[in-house]
């Protein structure tokens, strides 16, 4: 099962890129029956640079739908990146890269996170926002790392 896996969750369309760790969660709306909607923080460090974390929080849709994965989230989202280390480029980075996708919805949604580098200023940019196959939405959030000599 194990070597399937990978393949799997990118069928599926799970998650591609960097993988999330759930930080904490906080409950919005009640709900009787199924998980309350809640919003979510999840941390990923960023699969390329060494030495950047970025932190993501989002609504998650609760209910019957949302307990069995087939609501659609919220197309809001907030990310936070910041230097936890040395910076250090992995391999060349290419500009506007997809650094972290995960679905929002069952299948024509998803909420991702992009890199580019700003060489002129030597800072990092992410620029998070949600897409579906149809129809986007201009909401998005953006952060911006200098690269700074680690202390």
């Amino acid at each position: 099962m194990g070597r399937y896996l990978p393949g799997l969750l990118l069928a599926l369309g799970v998650a591609q890129g960097a993988w999330a760790e759930r930080i904490g969660e906080v409950s919005t709306v009640f709900k009787w029956v199924g998980p309350n909607d809640k919003i979510v923080v999840e941390a990923f460090d960023d699969p390329k640079v060494e030495g950047v974390t970025c932190y993501l929080s989002r609504a998650k849709t609760g209910g019957i739908k949302g307990g069995v994965g087939l609501a659609e989230d919220r197309a809001e989202v907030s990310v936070a990146c910041r230097q936890v280390g040395p910076i250090r480029f992995k391999e060349p980075l290419k500009e506007g890269e997809e650094v972290f996708k995960e679905r929002t919805s069952l299948i024509f949604k998803t909420m991702q996170v992009v890199r580019f580098h700003d060489k002129a200023r030597n800072t990092l940019v992410y620029l998070a926002y949600s897409d579906r196959v149809i129809e986007g939405s201009p909401q998005n959030a953006v952060t911006a790392i200098p690269i700074l000599p680690w202390r």
